[in-house]
């Protein structure tokens, strides 16, 4: 758990040992600790980072992607979901196409944390985008998403809005009573019809044509 403010950091910390009883949760005050405990923890299964402001002296230098990438290079594989108060949908969508394998909100409300841990240990990407995030931001330029559902059959559109709604593969199935693999096939073919190529820029194009206005 990387996070400058000691408080912070502490009670995620033990937010995140609730939610994975089993695991060792390691603190890291500062981008720098971080690679640090890195090197030297071989068994690291995941990092919830928490960029923090930019300071004075980064101007005109993206100090989340700097650290994001820093991490990346020195861990490898290992999972990092970013953790943040910053909810401009910019640093969302460029976080995710940086490596992170999502990005929650502080203020998001505990099973959120619970979710996107769960998928990030399961090689999965934590999406959509935040609900509200995108209606603030979006919704001067939302518009009807009716032509993107009329490119999909139902079975799709029941695809893709569980997809919109954050599910794994594994719980769409689930939820919609069919294999997984028959899943996978609905969502390569929901992104061959939005010509995109990943969950990340699903979620961009419905944002874009208003697909997470409304409530529910």
């Amino acid at each position: 758990m990387v996070d400058e403010q000691p408080m912070v950091r502490h009670g995620f910390a033990l937010s995140i040992g609730e939610i994975c009883p089993d695991a060792r949760v390691l603190e890291a005050g500062s981008l720098d600790e971080a690679l640090a405990v890195g090197r030297t923890t071989p068994e690291l299964a995941l990092v919830l980072y928490d960029p923090g402001p930019p300071r004075p002296e980064e101007a005109g230098v993206n100090s989340a992607h700097d650290g994001l990438r820093r991490l990346k290079d020195a861990l490898g594989d290992v999972p990092v979901l970013i953790l943040t108060n910053s909810d401009e949908v910019a640093d969302i969508v460029d976080s995710v196409r940086m490596g992170a394998r999502g990005y929650v909100l502080k203020t998001s409300p505990p099973e959120v944390l619970e979710h996107a841990i769960s998928l990030a240990l399961s090689g999965d990407i934590f999406l959509p985008l935040p609900r509200a995030v995108l209606n603030g931001a979006l919704a001067e330029a939302a518009r009807s998403h009716d032509d993107i559902l009329d490119r999909l059959t139902d079975r799709q559109r029941d695809v893709f809005e569980l997809l919109l709604a954050g599910h794994s593969n594994k719980e769409i199935a689930r939820g919609l009573g069919v294999l997984e693999g028959t899943v996978k096939v609905h969502v390569r073919a929901i992104m061959q019809k939005l010509g995109v190529r990943n969950r990340t820029q699903v979620a961009v194009v419905a944002a874009r044509h208003g697909c997470f206005s409304g409530e529910g």
